[in-house]
């Protein structure tokens, strides 16, 4: 191949060169970022239950100690 249809197979090559490491990183990231959130989500959800626990039983306590 000569000539500019050449150039543009050789310039479409070095794209995929870039683009396909590019998108594999990126990936990458975003399934890291998938889990940690993950494990955050999780964290804030033991830690509701934690907190809201005490306020539940203390209420219900309060409720039967006024009877």
């Amino acid at each position: 191949m000569a000539g500019p249809v050449g150039e543009a197979l050789i310039m479409t090559a070095f794209g995929l060169g870039v683009a396909i490491p590019a998108v594999l990183a990126y990936n990458s990231f975003a399934r890291a970022n998938r889990l940690v959130i993950a494990q955050i989500d999780g964290f804030a959800h033991d830690l509701h239950a934690l907190l809201a626990e005490p306020a539940a039983t203390t209420a219900a306590q309060a409720g039967t100690a006024s009877r």
